[in-house]
């Protein structure tokens, strides 16, 4: 009788309820493409973070193996990859894809853009995803925003830009629509995976590059051959990472995974732009300490892009139905947030730059 009461007990329940919960869910286990290379442990660490979390929260059943960029498959090729089931699941931007469909861009960053909270705001709050949710569809795609830098750096550069004819000629390391923009300024745009970006800057083939902030840049050694620090990242302002998911296999999943695999998500992208916040400052006054020369980019080559991404956008709409609706959208809900911002925002933040600057 004892026995049979302690089994019967609320004890009982609680001590029986993870092993039952867990033989209950199918045993899953997922491969995970990175673009992003191992060394650079906190963009890469953004789908780890997922697939422990993900781990955790089942129990174990639920197991999702990452890999870096060519261990299974390219760094540029894991959009197709996961579309083609090759493999279930990828970590990647959306913005490297443009030329397959420009829209594919709204997924990541376009320049001039808007910042960390903004992009995550309009993504799962303001129907950016479900604006979306067509362009990943036809790629057999399910899409879930799963990291952030934040703010990015403009770039480094191997010569001093002074001017708009400093621009002219030079060839730069962009990724997605940034490229596209630059190069109504006359610069040479090349789209280069993050672990060619060292050796291309090296051999010359390249005279500059942009990649993320002082963090991840210090870490590829770019301050030893490009003297040159650019800011702000125009091109990146706040730009999201992405979970991929081939569509069919999402549909499959249970809903209680689907759940966890948006619940991580979401946790991997304030922790990753939490942590870049981080580290960024102490990294870039290492950087400075070694001689690099930190510039703002020229107040007229800010002008020129900012009025060329306005023209290319309307382009591309006027060739891309959809580009155009996305981008109304979009664009409507970054005008607002600006305005915001200014008021409740930026003005603290100016007059705290100004109030702390060094006497």
């Amino acid at each position: 009788m004892h026995r049979r009461h302690i089994l019967a007990g609320p004890a009982a329940g609680a001590a029986l309820a993870t092993p039952f919960l867990a033989s209950a869910q199918p045993r899953l286990r997922w491969r995970c493409p990175n673009s992003f290379p191992r060394t650079l442990d906190t963009l890469y660490g953004a789908a780890e973070i997922v697939a422990r979390r993900v781990r955790e929260m089942s129990d174990g059943a639920f197991e999702i193996t990452v890999s870096g960029p060519g261990e299974v498959v390219p760094a540029l090729q894991i959009l197709d990859a996961v579309g083609q089931g090759s493999v279930e699941c990828g970590f990647t931007s959306s913005l490297f894809y443009f030329g397959k469909d420009p829209s594919f861009a709204f997924g990541s960053a376009l320049p001039f853009g808007m910042n960390s909270r903004q992009t995550f705001a309009w993504l799962n709050h303001a129907g950016g995803r479900d604006e979306l949710r067509p362009v990943f569809a036809e790629a057999n795609i399910w899409q879930i925003p799963a990291g952030c830098t934040g703010a990015q750096m403009g770039g480094w550069s191997k010569r001093e830009l002074k001017g708009l004819e400093d621009m002219r000629g030079l060839k730069f390391r962009i990724a997605g629509l940034g490229g596209s923009v630059m190069q109504k300024l006359g610069v040479v745009p090349q789209q280069i995976a993050p672990t060619d970006i060292y050796p291309a800057l090296e051999r010359g083939v390249i005279d500059g590059a942009e990649y993320i902030g002082p963090y991840d840049d210090e870490k590829l050694g770019f301050g030893r051959i490009a003297r040159y620090y650019y800011y702000p990242g125009f091109q990146e302002a706040g730009p999201n990472t992405d979970f991929l998911v081939n569509l069919r296999a999402w549909e499959a999943l249970p809903k209680p995974y689907q759940a966890m695999l948006e619940t991580a998500c979401a946790e991997a992208y304030h922790a990753t732009a939490a942590k870049y916040d981080v580290l960024n400052p102490p990294a870039l006054r290492r950087l400075v300490a070694q001689g690099t020369q930190l510039r703002p980019y020229p107040r007229e080559v800010m002008q020129a892009l900012y009025r060329a991404a306005q023209e290319l956008y309307a382009e591309i709409g006027a060739q891309n139905a959809r580009f155009g609706r996305i981008h109304e959208h979009w664009d409507r809900f970054r005008v607002e947030q600006v305005q915001w911002f200014r008021v409740a925002e930026d003005s603290l933040a100016n007059f705290q730059a100004v109030a702390t600057a060094p006497k």
